[in-house]
């Protein structure tokens, strides 16, 4: 079945138990990024042209699209791949920071790729390098080398993991 008809087997929406209440409800932001390895287990990273860290493929999910579709969507337009994205690996929770809402971090698992050229995206990305997390770690926030070491963990054990701010709910 495709979305559509998903949309359709629902019914039609219930109506607003309070007129005008959806439009007042929070939002929050959602974000699907890909571990994309090499066969020596190094992590892809992208130097984004607009924020000083670096950072995993990936991007902001769009209005009526899936962290997953978005997740894909981002890989192909920042890399120039259309790769297989995977199964989930991790899902963050990340705080409201600055002018910034709190999000939904969904990182999934983008494979290996062996030595394929890469095409980026000179509006998104300006240098990709391959990178242990440890070699990565002084280039990262700190929530983001704990998000990516739970998604490495989750790699080995095969269950996906939610988080905190990149803690790990015990």
């Amino acid at each position: 079945m495709n979305r559509q008809n998903d949309l359709a087997a629902e019914g039609e929406p219930e109506k607003e138990f309070n007129p005008g209440i959806a439009a007042r409800l929070p939002r929050k932001t959602a974000a699907g990024g890909a571990l994309i390895r090499d066969r020596a287990g190094r992590i892809l990273f992208l130097e984004p042209t607009y924020k000083p860290t670096l950072d995993i493929p990936g991007g902001i999910v769009e209005h009526d699209e899936s962290p997953y579709d978005a997740c894909r969507r981002e890989v192909k337009e920042e890399i120039g791949l259309d790769l297989p994205i995977g199964r989930l690996l991790v899902v963050d929770w990340v705080p409201a920071l600055g002018p910034w809402t709190d999000a939904l971090n969904f990182v999934f698992d983008g494979g290996i790729l062996d030595e394929v050229p890469l095409t980026l995206d000179p509006t998104e990305a300006k240098a990709h390098h391959y990178l242990t997390l440890e070699e990565a770690t002084p280039h990262l926030r700190p929530s983001m080398t704990r998000r990516l070491s739970l998604a490495q963990h989750s790699l080995t054990t095969g269950i996906p993991m939610y988080s905190d701010f990149g803690r790990a709910l015990s």
